[in-house]
Formats: structure tokens, sequence, C-alpha cells
């Protein structure tokens, strides 16, 4: 019997959280201009309206770009700093972690307030390279923390048995350590590009008016008009975050066989 409550609980639940994911879906489906439901009819319009407007394809592609290099620079300053502070035994490691951590836990608005302002004072604001920085900063933390896991079965001693065999450091790290902690790396270069992509708060302070992102662009439409376009954006965006979830979750899993069978040899 408490078993049963339990699985009623934990559905009741999962539905709460997916119903107003899975309402959007047919919205984007609908043939009516104005967002109904039950939905009148069924079309493609508002994808196709996605697809064949200038101003969500550029927004779409300023979000893949400044994604991409955003997941690039905070999967090597990650990992560097995860791989230096695992090794490290220093007063303040937990100070500096923290420090690390503190884009995680600060109010959004309270970031972008300071980046604007520091931003502005440097001439980064208004643009895409200030928004990569500035998502950079914010991304870094999620690759510090699963590469920093990743490092916790590994065995620093596989990295000194490579330096006294004559490999320089970088072929070491590259040859010995990268392997190993790949899953850990992979897990927060796809948690780097998702913090960017679906990032609203930021975008607005930093990026100019002919510099929207993807998020930008759909609030700008809420703000503007209603299109069902909109959903149709919105419908994109939560496949995009299955399928990065997916490889995710095949990579952490693909890391325990691997070192599972690391452990039996």
């Amino acid at each position: 019997m408490t078993r049963l409550l339990i699985a009623i609980f934990a559905w009741a639940v999962l539905i709460f959280l997916v119903a107003p994911l899975v309402v959007i879906f047919p919205l984007s489906f609908s043939s009516g201009n104005i967002l109904t439901l039950p939905v009148p009819g069924y079309s493609l319009q508002w994808y196709q309206d996605f697809f064949f407007d200038g101003r969500w394809l550029s927004a779409m592609k300023n979000s893949f770009v400044v994604g991409i290099a955003t997941m690039i620079i905070a999967t090597v300053l990650g990992t560097a700093a995860a791989y230096g502070i695992n090794l490290s035994e220093f007063r303040g490691k937990k100070l500096v972690l923290a420090a690390l951590s503190l884009p995680m836990v600060v109010p959004l608005i309270v970031t972008a307030a300071s980046m604007f302002l520091a931003f502005s004072l440097v001439g980064l604001a208004n643009s895409l390279t200030g928004l990569v920085i500035a998502h950079t900063i914010i991304a870094a933390p999620y690759v510090v923390i699963t590469v920093l896991a990743s490092l916790r079965t590994f065995d620093p001693n596989l990295m000194r048995g490579a330096l006294s065999l004559g490999a320089p450091p970088l072929t070491a790290f590259r040859e010995v350590v990268l392997p190993i902690i790949m899953p850990g790396v992979a897990s927060g270069a796809i948690f780097a590009f998702a913090t960017s992509f679906d990032e609203l708060v930021i975008a607005i302070f930093i990026t100019g008016p002919g510099e929207f992102t993807l998020p930008r662009q759909m609030f700008a439409g809420l703000r503007e008009f209603l299109s069902p376009t909109i959903t149709a954006a919105a419908v994109i965006m939560i496949v995009l975050s299955f399928i990065l979830l997916f490889i995710s979750e095949t990579i952490r899993r693909r890391g325990e066989r691997l070192t599972a069978a690391r452990i039996n040899r």
C-alpha cells in the first residue's frame, strides 16, 4: 500500500511538472492565429514562419554561436580549474570552490546588472563577445563540478607515472588523464551549452538591439505581440533540451561502465 501511494504521488508530481510542456506541442501546430485550447485545427504554418523569418533564424544562429563558444571556453577553463583544485592542497581551498560556485547561486538579475556596468567600462556591452564572456562566467562552475566528480575516481599515480617516463605535462594530461575524466568533461560541456542557450536575463542586459538570441527573441515576441510562432520556438528548445539530456545520460552511463571495467581489471 505504501509503495502504491508513493508511486501515485510520484506520477502526480511528474504530470504536474510536465503538463505545461506538453500543452505547448498542440499549440505549436495550431491553424489559428491566437493561442487557444482546444486548437481549431492543425497546421505547420508557425514552424514555417519560424524557419523562414529572418529574425527567428538570426536569433537561433546567435544562440548557437554564443552557446558553442561558451561551451568551448567554459569547458577548457573549468576542466583546468577542476584539475588544479583536485591536485592541490592549500588553505582556503573550500573558499575558492565557494567563489567559483557563486554564479550558480547569485540571482541572475544581480549578476546581469553587475556585468553590464563592468562591461560598459571596457566596451564589451552590446556585443556577442561580451555575451560569450558573461555566459562563460555562469557556465564554468557547472564544468568545474562535473569534472571534480570525475576526478574522484582518478588515481594521481597514473599522471606521476607518465611524467616519470618522460612525457610532457600536457601530453600526459591529454593521453592519461583526459580519457578517464572525459565523461565528466563532456557532461560539463553539455551543461555549459544548455546554460548559455537557454539564458535570457544576461542577454537582455549585454546584447544590443540587433543581436537577439532565441530566448530574447521569444521574450520580445511576448511583449510586442503574442504570435503562435513563439510556441514553435519553445517546442524546438524543449526537443533540444531532451536531446542534450539524453546525450548527457548516455555519456554518464558509458563512463560508469568504463569505470567498473577498470576496477574489475
